[in-house]
């Protein structure tokens, strides 16, 4: 009898010690739930942030635990804004109670430090309802885009005012990547674009590799553009990325997909992929043409989703951002054959594959490639002169600009911007050859 009462005792002991460990799983469970909440619906960055660390998704860097923990300030500032609503008094008198709106931010620094990754992670997760994430390239697209339905009323109308509504009204956080300006049209319009959307009660979050002071550097008429620089200061906090780790270029290779024509190979191998890409599309090979802006551009060789084109074809004809963004649209996947090595003689066709890189980075498309030289050695700062000089005095002219003026020193001449910016564009095209990039696309 007292070996069934001790058989019985032990026997629930064991169990009340199974339903301990299951009360204790279950808790451990839910608080790491919570826990995994906050990361999320909470939108605590730093704790997300520590997460990707200690999981190893990302390299302990206390330069961007710095600009986290700026992002986390936003957030908290951001998590019960609206941008003011403008009534008839304010309107037009300047009359009513001011309304205090966040200051946003900007990051710059040196090509792949994680500027773009530390906004989309805030964009993701940060508690705004109404946001929009989009390359500052295609920004300027659709800005210019709104800008030329409007115009169709009378000259003295200012469509400035209706577009910056437009876009507040869409979105009152805008998260832009890679802000840098080197076209004449967008630099004519940030001011007052800015201005508007800043009184809107627009927040902005950018990355950039350049400082303020230094956007459109010697670009012509910089002097009439130096202005928006104050207005962006006066509405984000500006603060650097100082990381001396380059993370793209720590990341492995899934496969060839960069060959020199120095290669016996090349071309062979860019065949082959082809054949293999092709024999996953349910198409045929045959030609594609692309209509934008009321412009045929003709693609003779596509498969479903996949172009091979040369780089003559993507950079010798006169093609832009809005082009390069269509191609995106259509195409995954980018070959492009024959990539010469770029001078300062090739101004415009380097600033046109600088744009291209930047949009199908952006918008995640694979490329291929065969060029003449690495990467690192596409674009070197090495120049005829006559035929520069040439080149210049005939843009001189069409821009009725003088050689004396201060306008001859702008950076559309020197191809300083292009030398600048070719460095993103070496970091971008090391990075779109990983396993994590080509997956990117697989994965959408």
């Amino acid at each position: 009898m007292m070996e069934v009462c001790v058989k019985q005792l032990w026997q629930n002991l064991h169990a009340t010690k199974r339903k301990l460990q299951y009360i204790f799983t279950q808790t451990c469970f839910v608080h790491s739930r919570r826990h995994r909440r906050d990361y999320y619906e909470k939108g605590n960055l730093v704790a997300l942030y520590q997460h990707k660390v200690e999981t190893g998704q990302l390299l302990p860097d206390e330069h961007q635990e710095k600009i986290v923990k700026c992002l986390q300030e936003l957030n908290t500032k951001i998590k019960n804004y609206s941008p003011p609503k403008q009534g008839f008094f304010q309107k037009f008198f300047g009359t009513g109670k001011q309304h205090m709106v966040p200051k946003g931010l900007y990051l710059y620094g040196t090509v792949g430090r994680g500027k773009t990754m530390l906004m989309d992670m805030f964009h993701d997760h940060c508690e705004a309802k109404s946001k929009r994430r989009v390359h500052f390239h295609s920004f300027m697209l659709d800005v210019h885009a709104r800008r030329e339905k409007i115009q169709q009323r009378p000259a003295s109308y200012d469509p400035i005012p209706p577009v910056a509504k437009s876009l507040s009204e869409e979105a009152w956080l805008l998260c832009l990547d890679e802000f840098q300006v080197t076209d004449i049209g967008d630099a004519m319009v940030l001011k007052r674009l800015f201005t508007e959307l800043f009184k809107n009660g627009v927040i902005i979050l950018a990355t950039s590799n350049r400082c303020p002071d230094d956007l459109y550097k010697n670009g012509l008429q910089r002097s009439n553009f130096v202005p928006f620089i104050k207005i962006l200061k006066d509405h984000c906090q500006t603060i650097p990325l100082e990381s001396e780790v380059d993370y793209r270029l720590r990341r492995a290779v899934r496969q060839k997909v960069y060959f020199l024509k120095s290669e016996d190979d090349a071309e062979d191998s860019l065949n082959t992929i082809f054949k293999i890409l092709c024999s996953k599309e349910n198409d045929i090979v045959r030609r594609k043409i692309l209509r934008i802006k009321r412009r045929n551009i003709v693609f003779p060789i596509t498969c479903g989703r996949v172009v091979d084109c040369s780089f003559d074809e993507l950079c010798n004809r006169p093609l832009g951002a809005v082009d390069y963004l269509a191609m995106s649209q259509a195409f995954h996947t980018v070959i492009i054959r024959n990539i010469p090595q770029l001078t300062l003689k090739q101004k415009t066709q380097a600033r046109r594959f600088i744009t291209l890189i930047d949009t199908f980075y952006d918008h995640k498309v694979r490329i291929l490639c065969s060029a003449d030289v690495p990467p690192e050695k596409l674009f070197i700062a090495v120049e005829d002169t006559d035929i520069t000089e040439d080149e210049n005095r005939k843009l001189m002219d069409d821009l009725d600009i003088s050689q004396s003026s201060e306008s001859s020193k702008a950076s559309i001449f020197s191809g300083e911007e292009e030398i600048f910016a070719f460095d993103r564009t070496i970091s971008r095209l090391v990075e779109m050859q990983t396993t994590e990039y080509w997956e990117q696309q697989e994965v959408s």
